[in-house]
C-alpha cells in the first residue's frame, strides 16, 4: 500500500512578506530624492556658517601687504646748503608698506613695516631713501579685526592712538574718526564730509586740520631764527596741517584717495612767529597711478567680503531651501507611488 505523498511533504508556511500595497508594505525613497534632500539640507546649514564663521575670518587686515603710495604737489622747503627756503618746488612723499608675515603669524596681529620719504626734485633723482630730504621708518602693529593699535611686537612709535592711520576700520559709519598723525604724534579728529567716487569706487570722505602745534626742538645757529647774537640755540619746531582729506572705501576701510597740506617751521625760543619754513606742502595728493591702484585693491577686497558675507550665504540659503523642498516632495511622492503598487 503506497503512502500518501502529502503526508511525506511538509506544508510550506505562508509568506510573511506583505504584498505591494498591503498594510505594512516597505516604502522606499529613490536615491535621487535622498540626494536632492541631502544637498538642500547641506546648503541650508552652510548659509549661516558663511555668515557667522567664514565672514569674521575673512574680515581681517591682511598681513602679506606690499603697497607703495605716492603724494605729489607743489610747495617749498629749506635748502640747508644754501641756507634759504626754495619756493614753488615739486614735493614728493613716498610711503612703502610691507607686511611682516612671520611676525604677524606669531603674534596674531597685523605687523606692518612703513618707510616714508619726503623728496625734493634734487633728492628724488637720487633714488636713495638715505639721501632723501626726510626719511622715517616705523613698525605698526594693529588688531586685525578692529584696526585698533596694539602695543607689542616692537612697534614704533611706542605710543600711538586713534581709529585710522594706514587704513580705516571695516564697515565705516558716517561719523567722525580719529586719524593718527605721525608728525604731530597725536590723533586728529576727522569729520565725515560726504561721499565721493574714485575710479568707479564709492568712498566716504573725511576731513580735518591741525592747528600750529609745537612738536619738538632742534639745535640751529641763532642767526637762522633771528638771534644773530647767539651761537647755537634750541629752536622750536612747529607743525600744522591746514587740510587733511582722506577717502576710504566703507566696506574695507582701505584709503583710496588722500590729500594733505603739511607745514613744518622753526621759531626762536618763546617766539610767536615762524622764522624758517622747513617744509610746506600745498595740497599734496595721491598721484593718479596711486588712486587707480588703491581703488582696484579696495574693489577686489570689497568683492571678496560681499561674496562670503552676502552673495554666497543668500545663494546657499535660496538654493538649499528649494532643493530641500524638491527633495521632500520626491521622497513623499516616491513612497506614495510605491504604496499604490
Amino acid at each position: 500500500m503506497s503512502a500518501d505523498p502529502s503526508a511525506r511533504t511538509p506544508a510550506r508556511p505562508p509568506s510573511r512578506t506583505p504584498e505591494p500595497g498591503a498594510p505594512g508594505a516597505a516604502r522606499r525613497a529613490s536615491p535621487l530624492s535622498l540626494l536632492v534632500l541631502g544637498l538642500g539640507v547641506f546648503l541650508l546649514v552652510l548659509a549661516p556658517l558663511l555668515v557667522w564663521y567664514v565672514t569674521p575670518r575673512a574680515e581681517v587686515t591682511p598681513v602679506d601687504v606690499d603697497v607703495t603710495t605716492v603724494f605729489t604737489g607743489t610747495g617749498s622747503y629749506f635748502d640747508a646748503g644754501a641756507l634759504r627756503t626754495r619756493q614753488r618746488q615739486k614735493i614728493t612723499i613716498t610711503r612703502h608698506v610691507l607686511g611682516d608675515v612671520a611676525a604677524s603669524e606669531r603674534s596674531g596681529r597685523a605687523v606692518w613695516q612703513v618707510s616714508t620719504t619726503v623728496d625734493t626734485p634734487r633728492t628724488l633723482a637720487l633714488h636713495d631713501p638715505r639721501r632723501a630730504f626726510q626719511w622715517t621708518t616705523e613698525q605698526w602693529v594693529t588688531d586685525r579685526r578692529t584696526n585698533a593699535p596694539v602695543h607689542c611686537c616692537g612697534e614704533a612709535p611706542t605710543w600711538f592712538d586713534g581709529d585710522a592711520y594706514l587704513k580705516f576700520p571695516f564697515d565705516l559709519e558716517k561719523r567722525s574718526y580719529r586719524w593718527w598723525d605721525d608728525t604731530l604724534g597725536a590723533a586728529v579728529p576727522l569729520r565725515f564730509a560726504g561721499t565721493t567716487t574714485a575710479w568707479g569706487v564709492t568712498g566716504y570722505r573725511f576731513t580735518g586740520s591741525v592747528p600750529a602745534t609745537r612738536t619738538g626742538s632742534r639745535q640751529v645757529p641763532g642767526r637762522l631764527v633771528g638771534r644773530p647774537g647767539q651761537g647755537q640755540i634750541q629752536a622750536e619746531e612747529w607743525y600744522a596741517n591746514s587740510r587733511i582729506e582722506l577717502v576710504a572705501e566703507p566696506r574695507t576701510g582701505r584709503i583710496i584717495d588722500a590729500a594733505i597740506s603739511p607745514l613744518k617751521t622753526l621759531r626762536a625760543p618763546g617766539a610767536r612767529r615762524d622764522a624758517v619754513t622747513l617744509l610746506r606742502g600745498e595740497r599734496l595728493r595721491f598721484t593718479s597711478a596711486t588712486r587707480r591702484a588703491q581703488a582696484r585693491l579696495a574693489q577686489a577686497d570689497r568683492d571678496k567680503l560681499v561674496l562670503v558675507s552676502g552673495t554666497l550665504p543668500w545663494g546657499a540659503a535660496g538654493a538649499g531651501g528649494l532643493l530641500a523642498l524638491v527633495g521632500v516632495v520626491l521622497v513623499v511622492r516616491g513612497r506614495a507611488v510605491d504604496g499604490r503598487s
